[in-house]
């Protein structure tokens, strides 16, 4: 694991700091050699660490972490002192760097920057309330041969419809679901919950079942429903819509995210940029030949 740190410390270490006080700039958590890091420094990088290193270099490993991070400061005061910083390949690569950050810093600006209302989110929330309904079933599935939940002995298509048919017409007369579920259906994992579907959103069902659903009413048995799957006998149990303060957050980050990537096409057309056809031309013949070569 410390290795792993390590190596993830020289990568995003060279990151924009966020916002900080002032004594996050001055506090020196670990030095040597004339080399300090700052609280300020540690915590930036931490904060761009991917998630899966974040827990662990936040917690017990933090020293370990910021031992990793004077390493790599150790180290680029030597690269500096023999002038490797003047390499060209050095250079470019502080120059990808220094552009990404200035890039990311201009991002986060603009981002800032953008005006969201309160009552632009509640008109997005309202023009998009179907992605945000939810529902909860039960089935009771009777699959047909050929049907990619078919067991051995599966009846015909016909008959798996009039079976389905006559379970409905047994829950309609007072028949127990859980009870018919567990008997017939052939969607076992649901079958042991008593036909149970859980709660589910718009796209996360196949669509003819989800056409069914979210056009009944809580408490409604559904008239027989036909997917790949077999024929479904389905009570709606439940029917909601994710409320809008649940849901603002996301709204605004989304609605932010789409003026900063205008604001950028803006700048990128704005720019007017040309592309060397004869260079990338020659890309696409190299890449075909490649290819050929390989064959």
């Amino acid at each position: 694991m410390k290795k792993a740190i390590a190596a993830v410390a020289l990568t995003f270490a060279f990151t924009v700091f966020a916002q900080e006080e002032t004594s996050k700039y001055d506090h020196v958590i670990v030095s040597g050699a004339g080399v300090t890091v700052t609280e300020a420094e540690l915590d930036a990088a931490l904060e761009n660490l991917p998630p899966e290193y974040q827990a662990y270099a936040s917690g017990p490993g933090k020293r370990a972490f910021a031992g990793d991070f004077l390493r790599m400061k150790l180290l680029a005061k030597e690269a500096e002192s023999e002038k490797l910083d003047q390499q060209q390949d050095v250079q470019t690569q502080l120059q990808l760097m220094r552009a990404h950050t200035l890039a990311n810093a201009k991002i986060a600006r603009m981002n800032d920057a953008v005006e969201v209302t309160d009552e632009a989110m509640r008109q997005a929330y309202e023009s998009r309330k179907a992605e945000f309904e939810r529902a909860s079933a039960r089935h009771i599935l009777i699959a047909f041969e050929g049907s990619p939940a078919a067991g051995e002995g599966a009846p015909s298509e016909e008959e798996a419809k009039a079976k389905a048919e006559q379970i409905r017409a047994e829950l309609i007369a007072g028949a127990s679901f859980a009870e018919l579920a567990a008997e017939h259906s052939a969607d076992r994992q649901s079958a042991a919950r008593g036909g149970e579907l859980g709660t589910f959103g718009r796209g996360q069902m196949v669509p003819t079942f989800e056409a069914a659903v979210f056009a009944g009413k809580k408490g409604e048995l559904l008239p027989v429903v036909r997917t790949q799957f077999g024929y479904h006998v389905i009570e709606v149990t439940d029917r909601s819509v994710v409320p809008f303060q649940e849901i603002r957050e996301e709204l605004e980050a989304e609605a932010r995210q789409r003026a900063v990537e205008a604001q950028i096409e803006r700048l990128e057309k704005a720019a007017n940029p040309t592309f060397d056809e004869t260079y990338f031309a020659r890309a696409s013949d190299d890449g075909e030949g490649g290819q050929g070569e390989s064959r």
